[in-house]
């Protein structure tokens, strides 16, 4: 699996909506108190086909989404969405995160759990059928659906890998 070719893109002319997945807070027990910090795990995407995701740590929430979304924008793949779907079923691992996604017919909606939604509505998928195979830890999760849409491939994209032409495909 690691022959995962990534399509990385800019952020600068893109209109991307973000979308907070997860806040973690974390307390640390010194002898002055407790110190509070946050975790801020981001997802942004231009509902077109462009989606990144980012974690973001600081000591206000706000801050740690801030950041989060800045580092989602350092992070952005373009994914081949084909009619609203994607071309073909895709398996990921990330840690102990297991993630599959199937292409469904028009009309299905996104059909997936928390974290895998955000991250496909992000990628401007409106019908996927998806299922956590593993951990539901969303870090992982969000990594691993990543890892999958960007090890898709379009079908001209595998045609030419095969040396087929794609008029033979369809015509018989």
């Amino acid at each position: 699996m690691s022959n995962v070719i990534v399509n990385k893109m800019k952020a600068g002319d893109l209109e991307l909506k973000e979308k907070v997945v997860a806040i973690n807070r974390v307390v640390k027990t010194t002898k002055g108190g407790r110190a509070f910090s946050f975790s801020a795990l981001v997802v942004v995407g231009n509902g077109a086909g462009v989606v990144g995701h980012g974690l973001g740590k600081a000591k206000e929430v706000q801050e740690a989404i801030t950041k989060g979304i800045e580092d989602a924008k350092k992070n952005l793949i373009k994914v081949p969405v084909m009619h609203g779907t994607i071309p073909h079923d895709q398996l990921s691992k990330e840690g102990a995160a297991k993630v599959l996604i199937k292409p469904a017919a028009h009309g299905t909606g996104v059909i997936a759990g928390g974290s895998m939604r955000a991250v496909l509505e992000s990628a401007g998928i409106t019908d996927v059928l998806a299922k956590n195979l593993g951990s539901a830890n969303p870090q992982n999760v969000v990594k691993a659906t990543v890892k999958a849409l960007a090890s898709l491939r379009e079908p001209v994209q595998v045609s030419r890998t095969r040396n087929i032409s794609l008029k033979k495909v369809f015509n018989g």
